[in-house]
């Protein structure tokens, strides 16, 4: 049984090496090309308070985004996340130009976007597509798909003649995998995902270079969400796209994206590549985040530490001083009130050569794994894991069979602890998602 699980371990490392020659990889094609296609610098928007009725007065502002700053590079993708309210959905909204900045400035190619209008802000915006949270509320019910898809047609006549459009759209259906044959029906006749696939035809229709993805998974159900990701993966190396994926839940960010930047009430706190940020963070709360993410492996679920927040969450009305997660942090000091932290490689690692040498806006910035690999027997370093590793391995030794030696007890006792394990129930079969689940209509197109 021992050198079953050694044969496991070895496999799991195998993987992970694999993943992360992968996502270096996929890191190295995005900056292929050189020069990033879109950078960010600085981008502000505040939202004004006022008061009065006859005479407004503005008595404050709400910092939605205060000061976001990074760089896409072309065939890359990039994930953002974070809580609630932190400020993701209004970068969305700034980069596609449907909200005025504040302040700061969005280049597309070398271009500031921010300072467009008329025909060519319209040129710039038929290369940087949306697709938007909803399935449900982002489509017209009282139009068709046929019109839905062929809408951007209209405004860019350039794209599609009028006799070749009703064709275009059919192979656009084709490729998100829905039945060509479904161009006359309405949105009402399509479960959730297909809703959500119809709203990437339409951000394709213009053959764009970047797409905006606000949460377009987080409305579906878990299996309909796994379909949508992967459609997602396979036309970005199909189209040669760049996205700006945005989303709560981290293991899909994980998935689909090159690099992972984490937002804290209105700024990025910490970004890197997603073996970085997600094996090797530096930000507290980057690591407070990874701490809350389900653990299916019940051998890493056992070692792992959590970490609790204290306190609510600051207004972005009234965000405090220094830095802004410092009312939350266990490792706040006297400098996170006066001094507010840049977002840069940390003065700790930066004659490193190792996965925590990457951006964080931390004063007392230090790596620490949360979440152990899957399998793993190790406790995770840190207030109280090595406490209760030992504990649980003197109970282990303690319940070891009569007549086993002394020394030999701490290494039989996983082995004891698998064997008199319960037996699980059996699972029960899975119940079809709601909706109508995430099947294609009969004669439709799959999606591997």
């Amino acid at each position: 049984m021992h050198a079953d699980h050694s044969g496991r371990k070895e496999a799991r490392e195998e993987g992970e090496t694999a993943r992360t020659l992968l996502s270096k990889s996929r890191q190295e094609s995005a900056y292929a090309g050189g020069e990033p296609i879109l950078e960010v610098r600085d981008l502000v928007k505040h939202y004004p308070l006022t008061q009065g009725i006859l005479i407004k007065k503005q008595v404050g502002a709400v910092k939605a985004v205060d000061g976001v700053t990074f760089d896409l590079g072309a065939g890359e993708t990039l994930g953002v996340v974070g809580e609630s309210g932190c400020g993701k959905s209004t970068v969305a909204r700034l980069l596609v130009h449907l909200e005025q900045p504040t302040a700061g400035s969005i280049r597309y190619k070398g271009e500031d976007i921010t300072k467009l209008s008329g025909r060519a802000l319209k040129a710039v915006r038929r290369n940087i597509q949306m697709v938007f949270q909803d399935p449900y509320t982002s489509l017209n019910p009282r139009m068709t798909v046929g019109d839905i898809i062929g809408e951007p047609y209209e405004i860019h006549p350039e794209v599609a003649p009028k006799g070749d459009r009703r064709r275009k759209v059919q192979d656009l259906l084709d490729v998100v995998g829905l039945n060509p044959e479904y161009i006359n029906r309405y949105p009402h006749q399509f479960s959730g995902g297909q809703r959500q696939r119809i709203g990437i035809a339409r951000g394709l229709a213009l053959n764009p270079e970047i797409i905006v993805a606000d949460e377009p998974v987080s409305a579906l159900d878990v299996s309909v969400q796994a379909q949508v990701v992967n459609l997602l993966d396979r036309l970005q190396a199909e189209f040669k796209l760049s996205y700006v994926f945005i989303a709560h839940d981290l293991s899909i960010v994980r998935h689909i994206s090159d690099r992972v930047g984490v937002m804290y009430l209105g700024r990025f706190v910490e970004i890197g590549t997603d073996a970085e940020i997600y094996d090797h963070p530096t930000h507290p709360y980057t690591q407070a985040l990874l701490s809350a993410v389900p653990v299916p492996d019940p051998m890493a679920r056992e070692f792992r530490e959590r970490i609790i927040l204290h306190g609510d969450v600051p207004s972005p009305a009234n965000p405090p001083s220094g830095c802004r997660f410092r009312t939350r942090c266990w490792k706040a000091q006297e400098r996170c009130e006066l001094e507010v932290p840049l977002l840069a490689v940390p003065a700790a690692f930066r004659d490193t050569d190792t996965p925590a040498r990457h951006d964080s806006a931390c004063h007392f910035a230090e790596e620490k794994r949360v979440v152990p690999p899957e399998g793993t027997l190790e406790p995770v370093p840190g207030e109280g894991g090595q406490a209760e590793a030992a504990d649980r391995a003197a109970e282990k030794a303690d319940e070891a069979p009569a007549g086993t030696p002394p020394e030999a007890a701490p290494e039989a006792a996983p082995e004891a602890a698998s064997d008199t394990a319960p037996e699980a129930p059996p699972e029960a079969p899975p119940a079809p998602p709601a909706g109508g689940g995430e099947e294609p209509p009969s004669g439709s197109s799959r999606v591997s």
